[in-house]
């Protein structure tokens, strides 16, 4: 795809429609709730969003209904939410993408029964260029203790390239290790770099990670996936609700907090004002920004 238009506003926040609907029956939570949580999260939340494109994911009766994913920017959005329009590369086609940032946008999307808010790793101003490299990790076995041994090899091995790194939960049963870069990588190099690491990683534990796609080929083993960081591709970011029982957030770690007994359905819509009493373990993540020029030598000579 290529950039063709920005379009740059701040909209309007509107009020919420059906706001006493239920999303989460087990747990009660309401439509009202999930928008009340955004706007109190949002100064955190805002530095991950900002100037970033979105996927939607839309689960307009919570969990009593299904999701649906859409890039394109919804009519039931105000006129002046701010877009970014990219062609693919053909030319013929485009979308609209809704462009993160702004609180009116966020509970816009609530509105809509967006319950996760999904990014793309580069900023809107420079769609090629991610400013974060970020590591999927998928245990076969749905248990989080798998994913917590994994993140903790992909640790060692960015450090072994003089990385820093922070780590969350993905509010599923995974999790994911985020890496702060420099921009100026275009993002398929980025997504090379990803793929080279895993793929060692994978090769030096066979018998615990892979980096197979396919279901019928991982054999229990956790699964290690580069792909959020192709061109277009989007990661569910920090602070994020997510479509699951218990309503779990996607919660920033230290990487002294990734253990085997770490349950993430503990950071969830009915108790996360407790943890945002502790200190942010990712307050130096934008300013840890990190050139890749070594670690790629470095990763490549290995």
């Amino acid at each position: 795809m290529k950039q063709l238009k920005t379009k740059v506003s701040e909209p309007e926040k509107l009020p919420i429609s059906n706001p006493n609907k239920v999303f989460w029956p087990d747990e009660g939570y309401t439509k009202l709730q999930l928008e009340q949580y955004y706007e109190g999260i949002f100064p955190s939340l805002r530095p991950y969003v900002e100037d970033r494109l979105l996927s939607l994911e839309r689960c307009p009766d919570g969990m009593r209904g299904q999701c649906f994913y859409q890039k394109e920017k919804p009519h039931g959005m105000p006129g002046d939410t701010p877009t970014k329009r990219l062609s693919h590369a053909t030319g013929r086609k485009f979308t609209n993408y809704v462009v993160g940032g702004s609180l009116a946008t966020q509970s816009a999307l609530v509105n809509l029964g967006c319950i996760a808010v999904h990014v793309m790793g580069s900023r809107a101003s420079s769609p090629r260029q991610p400013d974060w490299i970020c590591i999927d990790i998928d245990p076969e076995s749905g248990a989080f203790a798998d994913a917590a041994r994994a993140g903790l090899r992909v640790k060692k091995a960015l450090e072994a390239l003089e990385l820093i790194s922070f780590p969350k939960t993905s509010g599923s049963r995974g999790m994911h290790v985020f890496v702060p870069i420099r921009r100026g990588l275009d993002a398929d190099e980025a997504l090379s770099f990803a793929r080279a690491l895993v793929t060692d990683l994978a090769a030096a534990h066979p018998d615990e990670l892979t980096v197979e796609h396919s279901l019928s080929r991982r054999r229990g083993r956790v699964y290690l996936d580069p792909f959020r960081n192709g061109f277009g591709q989007t990661v569910v970011a920090p602070y994020s609700v997510r479509w699951r029982l218990k309503a779990p957030i996607s919660t920033p770690l230290a990487w002294s907090e990734v253990t085997t007994s770490l349950d993430p359905s503990d950071f969830n819509l009915g108790n996360f004002a407790q943890r945002m009493k502790r200190k942010d373990p990712w307050a130096d993540f934008f300013s840890s920004r990190q050139s890749l020029t070594k670690a790629m030598r470095l990763l490549k000579a290995s």
